[in-house]
């Protein structure tokens, strides 16, 4: 990773890093708390630059679409106010959380679905996109779980909103439904104009 402080319009977007996607979770990711140090360095150079910092979070309520009982492809996972929900415990949390996938029919891979959570609510006012916005953001950097799904939706929508995106590889795990996805994933967002750092 680079030692130069982060470009002064650039934040950090950490997606998804929360205990069910972590071993020993619900719908857990190969090695995927191995992201914590990485992102953590990350968050750690950002928050000292004085860069703005946001965590996406799955907020499903027990009934979500996405779960298999509901016809979905999902195991119950990230259920609001549950332990699986939280962030992974040695994760560095220094910024704004959005929650995403917060209604029961409506899905939410992309942070950008996400709406801001203030005093334990979700504020339907105030999406990712707006936040970064408001602080003169034009870059953002995306790590997180999984690669080839909510890594992969936030970058691509960072895009479509008109940030420049990267995707910090070495920051992110994917979870290879089928083998190979994550590197798809990659190819995908590099031919969409995301660089990949690591």
């Amino acid at each position: 990773m680079a030692t130069v402080p982060p470009e002064p319009d650039a934040a950090l977007i950490v997606v998804d890093v929360q205990n069910d996607f972590c071993p020993g979770g619900a719908l857990a990711v190969d090695d995927g708390d191995a992201v914590v140090p990485v992102l953590n360095e990350w968050i750690q150079r950002f928050v000292a630059a004085r860069r703005p910092v946001a965590y996406t979070q799955d907020w499903h309520p027990a009934d979500h679409c996405s779960f298999k009982e509901r016809g979905g492809i999902w195991p119950v996972h990230c259920v609001q106010g549950t332990s699986g929900a939280d962030f992974h415990p040695d994760l560095r949390v220094e910024g704004a959380v959005f929650r995403k996938a917060y209604k029961s029919d409506a899905e939410g891979y992309s942070g950008f679905d996400g709406r801001l959570a203030k005093d334990g609510q979700v504020d339907p006012e105030i999406d990712l996109a707006r936040w970064l916005k408001d602080q003169g953001v034009r870059k953002v950097y995306v790590g997180g779980l999984a690669t080839d799904y909510c890594v992969r939706a936030t970058v691509l929508d960072a895009l479509r909103h008109g940030f420049a995106a990267a995707v910090i590889k070495g920051g992110s795990r994917a979870v290879n439904v089928e083998p190979g996805d994550g590197d798809k994933a990659l190819a995908e967002m590099r031919a969409a104009g995301a660089d990949v750092v690591d």
